[in-house]
Protein backbone atom coordinates (compact mmCIF):
# COMPACT_ATOMS: atom_id res chain seq x y z
CA UNK A 1 0.00 0.00 0.00
CA UNK A 2 0.98 3.41 -0.84
CA UNK A 3 2.00 5.93 1.76
CA UNK A 4 -0.36 8.47 0.42
CA UNK A 5 -4.51 8.06 0.26
CA UNK A 6 -4.77 10.40 -2.44
CA UNK A 7 -8.62 9.51 -3.84
CA UNK A 8 -9.56 7.47 -0.52
CA UNK A 9 -12.51 9.83 -0.13
CA UNK A 10 -16.49 9.55 -0.80
CA UNK A 11 -15.64 12.81 -3.13
CA UNK A 12 -13.05 11.13 -4.79
CA UNK A 13 -14.86 7.77 -5.35
CA UNK A 14 -18.03 9.35 -6.40
CA UNK A 15 -16.69 10.88 -9.05
CA UNK A 16 -14.41 8.27 -10.27
CA UNK A 17 -17.61 6.25 -10.53
CA UNK A 18 -19.42 9.18 -12.18
CA UNK A 19 -16.19 9.42 -14.32
CA UNK A 20 -16.48 5.36 -15.62
CA UNK A 21 -20.13 6.07 -17.07
CA UNK A 22 -19.42 8.96 -18.83
CA UNK A 23 -16.36 6.81 -20.43
CA UNK A 24 -19.03 4.02 -20.94
CA UNK A 25 -21.23 6.00 -22.87
CA UNK A 26 -18.18 8.47 -25.06
CA UNK A 27 -16.84 4.55 -26.04
CA UNK A 28 -20.42 3.32 -27.01
CA UNK A 29 -21.34 6.95 -28.94
CA UNK A 30 -17.65 5.74 -30.70
CA UNK A 31 -19.48 2.87 -32.20
CA UNK A 32 -21.91 4.52 -33.48
CA UNK A 33 -24.88 5.23 -30.64
CA UNK A 34 -24.99 9.08 -31.29
CA UNK A 35 -26.88 10.02 -27.94
CA UNK A 36 -23.91 8.52 -25.99
CA UNK A 37 -22.08 11.80 -27.25
CA UNK A 38 -24.24 13.61 -25.40
CA UNK A 39 -24.63 11.86 -22.33
CA UNK A 40 -21.42 11.15 -22.23
CA UNK A 41 -20.55 15.03 -22.05
CA UNK A 42 -22.94 16.14 -19.59
CA UNK A 43 -21.78 13.14 -17.31
CA UNK A 44 -18.41 14.50 -17.50
CA UNK A 45 -19.67 17.80 -16.39
CA UNK A 46 -21.78 16.31 -13.51
CA UNK A 47 -18.58 14.29 -12.23
CA UNK A 48 -16.41 17.37 -11.76
CA UNK A 49 -19.14 20.15 -10.15
CA UNK A 50 -20.16 16.58 -8.06
CA UNK A 51 -16.67 15.85 -7.21
CA UNK A 52 -16.31 19.80 -6.27
CA UNK A 53 -19.42 20.07 -3.91
CA UNK A 54 -18.95 16.66 -1.97
CA UNK A 55 -15.08 18.00 -1.12
CA UNK A 56 -16.62 21.52 0.07
CA UNK A 57 -19.19 19.60 1.87
CA UNK A 58 -16.39 18.06 3.91
CA UNK A 59 -16.02 14.48 1.85
CA UNK A 60 -12.72 15.54 0.37
CA UNK A 61 -9.65 16.17 1.89
CA UNK A 62 -6.58 18.65 1.89
CA UNK A 63 -3.76 17.20 -0.33
CA UNK A 64 -0.54 15.02 1.45
CA UNK A 65 -1.50 11.83 3.39
CA UNK A 66 -3.45 11.24 6.57
CA UNK A 67 -3.89 8.48 9.31
CA UNK A 68 -5.93 5.23 7.56
CA UNK A 69 -8.91 5.75 10.32
CA UNK A 70 -9.58 8.90 8.89
CA UNK A 71 -10.67 7.75 5.34
CA UNK A 72 -14.21 8.08 4.84
CA UNK A 73 -14.68 10.36 7.67
CA UNK A 74 -16.24 13.59 7.23
CA UNK A 75 -13.70 16.67 7.18
CA UNK A 76 -14.74 19.15 9.29
CA UNK A 77 -11.94 21.73 8.43
CA UNK A 78 -13.24 22.39 5.01
CA UNK A 79 -15.65 24.92 5.66
CA UNK A 80 -12.80 27.01 6.25
CA UNK A 81 -11.00 26.02 3.11
CA UNK A 82 -7.88 23.94 3.29
CA UNK A 83 -4.91 25.72 2.52
CA UNK A 84 -3.35 25.26 -1.26
CA UNK A 85 -6.38 23.50 -1.87
CA UNK A 86 -6.92 24.68 -5.76
CA UNK A 87 -11.13 23.48 -5.64
CA UNK A 88 -11.46 25.54 -2.17
CA UNK A 89 -9.97 28.69 -3.89
CA UNK A 90 -12.33 28.56 -6.66
CA UNK A 91 -15.23 28.27 -3.65
CA UNK A 92 -13.65 31.41 -2.19
CA UNK A 93 -12.43 29.83 0.47
CA UNK A 94 -8.83 30.93 1.24
CA UNK A 95 -7.77 28.28 4.04
CA UNK A 96 -6.63 30.90 6.54
CA UNK A 97 -9.35 30.44 8.88
CA UNK A 98 -8.06 26.69 8.93
CA UNK A 99 -4.64 28.04 11.06
CA UNK A 100 -6.04 29.94 14.38
CA UNK A 101 -3.78 32.67 15.58
CA UNK A 102 -2.02 32.45 18.42
CA UNK A 103 -3.79 34.48 21.43
CA UNK A 104 -2.25 37.69 22.46
CA UNK A 105 -0.78 37.41 25.58
CA UNK A 106 -1.85 39.84 28.28
CA UNK A 107 0.65 41.70 30.92
CA UNK A 108 -0.99 42.07 34.19
CA UNK A 109 0.63 44.74 36.35
CA UNK A 110 0.15 44.53 40.17
CA UNK A 111 -0.35 47.85 42.22
CA UNK A 112 0.22 48.09 45.86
Amino acid sequence: MSQYDEGHTVAGWTGAAVAVACSACLAVAVVGWTPGWYLGLVLLVVAAVLTWVLHLAGWGKAAGSRPRAAWGVRDTSARAGHPDCFACRLAGRRGEAAVVPKRARTVETRTG
